[in-house]
């Protein structure tokens, strides 16, 4: 057998071995991964509504779930909302906490994004971003502020800061919580959220 020969037949034999090994530890860690990321989500939608000590999803469909929030005595303090959508680099997935009227706003937080980092990925940021989505009214859809403010409080009720220089995440995050939250609205007019109890 020559050396080129021998070559490609030990290459060869490692790629396979490898590829073997790594598609078994993918079938291993495939149900962890799954269980560590709804664990995730859950976290999540028990800190977007504040008060909240268990949840329990009364919709769910692919890309996205709502969760029915209750007290420790088991009064309905809001929905937690996890909805996803397109951003500028890829998809946005995200969670909003609303109360059971739908009127407002609790807070949003980012569970996954892949935006431009320095720019889109401050979506993720509590000083830049996050902190202006506290407590807004979302009778009417929500607006982005342009040019954004320094203070929260400079914002009207239903608008929410831009990021400067990352309009197109901003509006996606924007768009993304106005379509979840019509659609909750939808929804419950239709009878689909389950006990409201």
């Amino acid at each position: 057998m020559s050396l080129s020969t021998r070559m490609v037949v030990v290459l060869t034999a490692i790629g396979l071995l490898s590829g073997s090994f790594l598609a078994i530890v993918g079938q291993v860690t495939k149900e962890r991964i799954v269980l560590n990321k709804k664990r995730e989500i859950e976290a999540a939608a028990l800190r977007v509504v504040p008060g909240a000590k268990s949840l329990q999803p009364v919709y769910e469909e692919r890309d996205f779930t709502v969760f029915q929030e209750k007290d420790e005595q088991g009064g309905v303090v809001g929905y937690a909302i996890q909805a996803s959508g397109t951003g500028f680099q890829d998809k946005i997935v995200l969670e909003v906490g609303v109360n059971p009227e739908l009127t407002k706003l609790f807070s949003l937080t980012i569970i996954d994004q892949k935006e431009t980092p320095g720019l889109g990925a401050k979506i993720r940021d509590e000083a830049s971003f996050l902190r202006f989505w506290q407590d807004r009214d979302c009778t009417q859809p929500l607006q982005l502020r342009k040019p954004p403010v320094e203070d929260p409080k400079s914002l009207a009720a239903n608008e929410v800061n831009t990021i400067t220089g990352a309009t197109i995440s901003s509006k996606s995050v924007l768009n993304i919580v106005n379509q979840a939250i019509a659609k909750v609205r939808q929804l419950r007019e239709e009878g689909k959220l389950g006990s409201e109890k």
